[in-house]
């Protein structure tokens, strides 16, 4: 019986598994391969002037200092972007699930919008928005007595102009999720804190928070993974400027393979990505499970 269920097990689950091989595995192998190589435009034309270097592609990666540029500038927006858009996402949903319980299918619906919008739509408005003449936020600056802001001519303000658009966009899948672990949460211990003289943040400290454990884990890897590909927005909004402080690692990759065509470069800079948000991830559910979250 045990043979024939794990079987069954096996058989319902492999096309779920040749689907994730296909599209993942096999990808980011023949990524690994095509980085020991120098495939470029010419290479493109004709295979036979295609080269195998090694891990040549590797070394000159380590040795360009733009590379270490955007790799900071994406450390930067990630450890200051994730915290703040999960931060945001439990402050909602904690708002949703308690004054404003009552009309929760309105707020979450309106908060939720972003997240569906394109965003190369919405970054081309936010463009206009953070405008230093003409923009919005300027003219409520100018309104308080606060000189305008050149938020994407700046090089100090244009890194956390992206990470104020991309908080908004993204926080309301976040959002959706926390709420769902909240009302999973029972009121009993709510109650059972309040006789036992807990205040508000003891209750969250030692009600909330454990029961949302495996929630802000799931959460926490898939923003952290999300904003670690960081492109679309400097990509609309900056080009990677003013004086290369938005250069994200994929878009330094973007640059090589699709402007320069050094695709086995480009390739490079693909898996050390991969390696690196594979390792965070890891390190992440080692510490969740350290905890008892996972």
């Amino acid at each position: 019986m045990t043979v024939r269920r794990t079987r069954a097990g096996w058989l319902f689950a492999g096309p779920a598994l040749f689907m994730l091989g296909l599209f993942f595995a096999v990808p980011v192998l023949l990524a690994f391969v095509l980085s020991l190589t120098d495939f470029d435009l010419y290479a493109l034309a004709d295979y036979r002037d295609l080269r195998f270097v090694g891990f040549g592609n590797y070394g000159d990666l380590l040795a360009t200092p733009l590379f270490w540029k955007a790799l900071l500038n994406t450390f930067y927006f990630v450890l200051v972007g994730v915290p703040l858009s999960i931060g945001l996402s439990l402050g909602a949903a904690m708002l949703l699930n308690g004054v404003a319980s009552k009309l929760v299918g309105l707020f979450r619906t309106a908060l939720f919008a972003p997240v569906v919008t394109t965003l190369v739509a919405v970054a081309v408005i936010w463009r206009y928005l953070l405008h230093t003449r003409y923009g919005m936020l300027n003219y409520g600056l100018e309104r308080l007595g606060i000189d305008p802001v050149d938020w994407l001519g700046d090089p100090n303000w244009a890194m956390p102009a992206i990470i104020l658009f991309a908080v908004w966009k993204n926080f309301g899948y976040n959002m959706v999720i926390l709420l769902a672990g909240l009302q999973t949460i029972p009121n009993d211990l709510y109650e059972a804190a309040r006789i036992d003289g807990a205040n508000a943040w003891h209750r969250f400290r030692h009600v909330t928070l454990p029961g949302l454990g495996p929630m802000i884990l799931l959460v926490s890897i898939l923003t952290m993974a999300g904003y670690f590909q960081l492109f679309a927005e400097p990509y609309v909004m900056t080009q990677g400027g003013p004086v290369e402080s938005t250069v994200s690692v994929l878009y330094f990759m973007y640059e090589q393979g699709f402007k320069w065509w050094n695709l086995g470069f480009a390739s490079a800079v693909a898996f050390i990505l991969f390696v690196i948000i594979f390792a965070i991830t890891v390190v992440q559910y080692r510490l969740a499970q350290s905890r008892g979250d996972a």
